[in-house]
């Protein structure tokens, strides 16, 4: 690969036709830090959050009032009946069924059909709650999820910043939610848009704040419904059943999002940060006496702290004492782990190992850790260092591309600049990365390994053949490789092209070329 092929696939997200020739590939990508755009156009299309979390509080409202009719439709005192987290919530002992426990019906709809196909089986009473979840499933993906995914897309076709975008990609895969939640499904873009965007050129601890604010990575990780123990609400809930400290949240800011595995804390360090975060919810999806008794009534998905859901008392973690009250408690916690030194490690070596190699070569890692600690987690400050470092010029390919960076790279290829929000979202799926639903909250992984199997690739060649066939045959392939990779097509890949029986062949073998799938 040459210098301009490398800035263009390994930094960017692929060449357009119209892509001028890179004299300067490092200035081209640093240039690209300034003119970032965090909100663009289709993306400020897009509907609120305030919109897509009232939908879900008018969901969570009609479950709860089936809830309520079908006890009443099944009389006994209370005493008769055990006290399940639905039926506290529905007196006001804790917030509503934000995504800690299945719902009514819920159990079941976490499969991997796809997010249109878990509302289209059966049909039932209106009253089934099965049922309801599918509906609203279906409705949630869309109204909202699939015009996000098509948002992100365009986005990365047109953008004129594309190093930018990819490192928008890469904090989304680092803080990652899952729409097979059925509360996250309308909710998951958001994340990206409204916590991750607006910080990939600021501070990671600015980032790390903002992120575990967001609705959709509360309600992923059950924090939404967590309650200290010895707090007001959890002193009530008590009276019934044992209050509910969730630890989902706690445990994977310190194990993914912040110092990394075996680095160093233990199981106390995590319950700790699980108290300290008690309180940290969703405002407007509970209703009624019991919601504005907690402080959790409010606009519909803005963050809000309920300090009668918070534990009371300082906290001690990694060795490290936060006596401060509230809210301020956990911020005062994230604002350390975001600067702490496993922090820095963690951090820098996924960027190495993303721009470097699978293998992230150890001296990139130090000095990429030397300028973390050095300007307090400044973004910027890192991607210079690796624009700046010959690890990741050298010119063998160092990574073979994941499911969305081979399809943008090709939609950009073939010059598209709009798209489809079915076409994309079913690609992604087909192929085996479907947006914003990773297998766990560690996100999609970041090694060859994991994409280049036989059958992945073959599911790129039918995907490339049914896009280079809605293409013009007036498409040159052969002119095409060369604008995409600058000097860098091989001799082998040449001839394929120009043997090609048909222009969309032509294309088709471009896109599944060696140049294609790796960077």
């Amino acid at each position: 690969m040459t210098a301009a092929a490398i800035a263009l696939n390994r930094f960017g997200l692929g060449a357009r036709p119209d892509q001028a020739a890179l004299d300067r590939p490092q200035a081209w990508l640093l240039a690209q830090l300034d003119r970032y755009e965090p909100r663009p156009a289709a993306i400020a299309a897009l509907p609120p959050t305030s919109t897509i979390a009232g939908n879900l509080s008018d969901y969570l409202e009609m479950q709860r009032q089936n809830r309520c009719q079908k006890r009443d439709e099944n009389p006994g005192t209370m005493a008769d009946r055990p006290q399940t987290p639905q039926r506290r919530r529905a007196a006001g002992y804790a917030p509503p069924p934000m995504s800690g426990e299945p719902m009514a019906g819920e159990a079941g709809l976490q499969d991997k059909g796809g997010i249109g196909a878990m509302a289209e089986r059966g049909t039932a009473a209106p009253r089934d709650p099965v049922a309801q979840a599918r509906r609203f499933a279906r409705d949630q993906a869309r109204s909202y999820y699939m015009g996000a995914v098509a948002a992100r897309a365009q986005t990365a076709l047109t953008s004129p910043s594309p190093f930018a975008e990819r490192l928008v990609h890469f904090w989304a895969n680092h803080f990652a939610v899952s729409v097979d939640k059925l509360v996250v499904i309308g909710l998951a873009g958001q994340l990206e848009f409204e916590a991750i965007r607006p910080h990939v050129m600021g501070k990671f601890g600015d980032m790390l704040q903002a992120v575990e604010r967001h609705p959709a990575m509360l309600l992923y990780l059950d924090q939404a419904a967590s309650i200290g123990p010895n707090s007001t609400g959890g002193q009530i809930a008590a009276r019934r059943q044992n209050a509910g400290l969730n630890e989902n949240l706690a445990r994977e800011i310190l194990e993914l999002h912040t110092l990394g595995v075996r680095t160093g804390y233990g199981q106390g360090d995590v319950t700790e940060l699980a108290r300290a975060l008690t309180g940290w919810t969703v405002a407007g999806l509970g209703r009624g006496a019991g919601a504005r008794f907690v402080g959790i009534d409010g606009e519909p998905g803005s963050f809000v702290f309920a300090a009668r859901l918070h534990e009371p008392g300082s906290r001690t973690v990694l060795g490290r004492p936060f006596a401060q009250a509230g809210e301020d408690q956990a911020a005062a916690v994230l604002d350390f782990l975001g600067t702490h030194p496993a922090t820095a490690r963690h951090i820098t070596t996924k960027l190495a190992r993303h721009f470097a190699g699978d293998d992230p070569p150890v001296a990139l890692v130090a000095r990429l850790e030397t300028a973390f600690l050095k300007t307090g987690g400044d973004l910027p400050s890192l991607y210079r260092v690796l624009v700046d470092a010959p690890e990741c010029w050298i010119a063998p390919p160092v990574k073979f591309k994941n499911p969305w960076e081979w399809s943008i790279g090709a939609m950009r290829a073939l010059g598209l600049r709009e798209v489809q929000p079915q076409a994309v979202t079913g690609l992604l799926t087909q192929l085996g990365q479907p947006v914003w639903r990773p297998g766990s909250p560690a996100g999609w992984d970041d090694v060859a390994a994991s994409w280049a199997g036989p059958d992945a690739v073959m599911r790129r060649v039918e995907a490339a053949e049914r896009m280079a066939g809605r293409i013009s045959d007036t498409l040159d392939a052969r002119a095409r490789a060369s604008q995409l990779f600058p000097a860098a097509l091989s001799d082998t890949t040449a001839q394929a092209i120009a043997r090609a029986e048909s222009p969309s062949q032509g294309l088709a073998l471009l896109l599944v070329a060696p140049e294609s799938m790796r960077r």
